[in-house]
């Protein structure tokens, strides 16, 4: 009943988050009907992406040749002082606060179990490793910079746990960001007051 093109384009966006087959659908069609010359444009944004790599440091995604990202190959930002976040969005929400000069490390989406995936299993002793290597077994801060709900909470408590032995200090951002909300969508001056009144 679809023609194949559309049907592969459901397939293969109805995998995305927040979108399933229905809305797949749409916006294909939707897609479609802009001409030729805006399909194009969309793929090639689309195929663009296949350049993107992985920060070996923080595992952020970046443009470049380099093993690391440009906030990690930064020599004036603070390595001594790391924020932990789940996502992308997270770290340039923050990021766009100018409040905080150390540098980042990405975890992945947390799960609402409090378990961590093996993915970010990973990802966390590279973290310890790091620590251990360059910083002398001590970080000077660590900042659980996870959402104020109530799994954020729990992951949150999981993260201190690992990572008490090598750190001065593990912080939480201040609860300018009310109970419940999420990170992204908070706004610079409240990320910033967040930061500022970490504890």
């Amino acid at each position: 009943m679809l023609p194949n093109p559309i049907k592969r384009f459901v397939d293969a966006f109805s995998k995305l988050p927040s979108i399933g087959p229905r809305q797949a659908t749409r916006l294909a069609f939707y897609i479609a009907g802009l001409g030729k010359n805006r399909i194009k444009e969309i793929a090639d944004a689309v195929a663009g992406l296949a350049d993107l790599t992985t920060c070996a440091r923080c595992f952020r995604t970046h443009v470049g040749g380099g093993k690391l990202c440009a906030i990690c190959a930064d020599p004036t930002r603070d390595k001594s002082t790391i924020a932990i976040v789940e996502k992308e969005t997270d770290l340039l929400s923050l990021e766009k606060a100018k409040k905080f000069n150390g540098w980042y490390f990405l975890m992945g989406e947390l799960r609402k179990t409090g378990e961590l995936e093996p993915e970010q299993k990973m990802r966390l002793t590279s973290l310890k490793e790091f620590i251990q290597k360059e910083l002398r077994g001590k970080a000077q801060e660590i900042i659980l910079a996870i959402s104020p709900t109530v799994y954020g909470d729990l992951n949150a408590a999981l993260l201190k746990k690992e990572l008490e032995p090598l750190a001065e200090k593990i912080t939480r951002l201040g609860r300018g960001i009310p109970t419940g909300g999420e990170i992204e969508f908070a706004d610079e001056e409240t990320l910033g007051n967040a930061l500022d009144n970490r504890s």
